[in-house]
């Protein structure tokens, strides 16, 4: 013969002082970007300059996508870190880059950065 049992199971309550609980506070709202426009910031490609076109081609400069994922990614923590103005170094090539504008302003390769001094700039990463 089968019985049916039931458990009831009543809810835990802390023992002692009920002023002590905490309650569950909704998490305020912080000033956070939304995920939506966090992805929508790091899927935006950079866009060169007029004057970095020109440089890259003059100076035979090629990036492939790993190297364009590369400095899109980089531009995003620099933006995430406050960066303004900024020189990306990537495989022997030094680029100048906007970071507010995500634009790059001006490119050069390992033989025009030689002796070159580099102002305006406010951070610098080397990929």
């Amino acid at each position: 013969m089968t019985t049916n049992s039931q458990i009831y199971l009543q809810p835990l309550m802390p023992v002692g002082n009920q002023n002590n609980v905490s309650k569950h506070v909704p998490a305020a709202k912080n000033n956070s970007q939304s995920f939506a426009d966090v992805l929508k910031q790091t899927s935006q490609p950079i866009d060169f300059s007029q004057h970095a076109l020109s440089r890259m081609k003059e100076r035979n400069i090629v990036l492939n996508d790993a190297d364009m994922q590369k400095m899109s990614d980089t531009v995003y923590k620099m933006a995430q870190k406050g960066a303004k103005e900024s020189l990306i170094y990537l495989k022997g090539t030094a680029f100048v880059v906007s970071i507010a504008n995500k634009t790059v302003i001006t490119a050069m390769d390992g033989v025009s950065t030689k002796d070159n001094i580099f102002t305006n700039i406010d951070s610098a990463a080397i990929l």
